[in-house]
């Protein structure tokens, strides 16, 4: 019977720098004496570790797979352990982990600003090395996001209301670690004849003298004006001539 046997310490998952040496540990009980092996699967193929005999696994982090161990006894029965996942981080930022470090989540992916339309999806990404692997909580607006707790936070339709300040939490048994804090716009994208037209006003804003024309001739409860347009063109090249910045805007 398999219940012959019990594992009493599962292997956990691990997130730690390319060349980072650890050991994987699996203990179990059992009515005779038990033999261990181990087995890892990367992509699709799950292959036998030779000579990954012993209870304690050491590992050289070179590359992001899953890993198991089975424990059987005299009798034919086995067992296996949870399947563990050691996620190796390939480019880490210089100086991290610390030489002293005792897995203590570090962030190594903080998630970037975004503009979004209202309707469409809305991705953040992080990441932290941790050993065990850190769980993750994100929050808007100091608020705890109840369904976001994976390294992805994925919105399908934003909404307004998603608007906001977002960052993520990283922890494990050793502590926490916050991401950087990164404003989400969520809203109408100005089309980009008026992103230049507010650029150019910003530009002009920093250096020196400036004039902002309105020529509106479509007014929605006036008829329409004689020349605003034409008034708008003589009256920015006079103000040129005088040395000020002109932004024009019309209708």
């Amino acid at each position: 019977l398999s219940t012959a046997i019990a594992i009493t310490e599962q292997p956990v998952s691990v997130s730690v720098p390319v060349g980072y040496s650890f050991m994987l540990r699996c203990r179990a009980q059992g009515r005779t004496s038990l033999q261990y092996q181990w087995f890892c699967q990367y992509q699709s193929d799950c292959r036998l570790i030779p000579g990954a005999t012993n209870q304690d696994l050491p590992i050289i982090a070179e590359q992001t797979q899953l890993y198991t161990c089975r424990v059987n006894d005299l009798h034919r029965n086995a067992v296996f352990s949870n399947w563990v996942k050691v996620e190796v981080h390939q480019c880490v930022a210089r100086g991290l982990p610390p030489r002293l470090w005792r897995g203590e989540p570090v962030v190594v992916l903080n998630p970037s600003e975004q503009r979004v339309e209202v309707g469409q999806p809305l991705q953040l990404q992080c990441a932290a090395m941790g050993v065990p692997a850190p769980s993750y909580q994100w929050y808007r607006n100091g608020n705890l996001l109840e369904q976001q707790k994976r390294k992805k936070l994925w919105i399908t339709h934003t909404k307004v209301s998603d608007s906001g300040t977002y960052l993520c939490c990283a922890s494990n048994s050793h502590g926490e670690h916050w991401t950087n804090a990164v404003d989400v716009h969520i809203g109408e994208i100005l089309p980009p004849a008026e992103h230049l037209q507010l650029f150019h006003l910003v530009f002009v804003l920093a250096t020196g003298k400036i004039a902002l024309l309105v020529g509106n001739n479509r007014y929605q409860h006036h008829p329409n004006l004689m020349a605003p347009v034409r008034d708008v063109f003589e009256l920015s090249r006079l103000l040129e001539h005088l040395g000020f910045q002109v932004v024009s805007l019309l209708d």
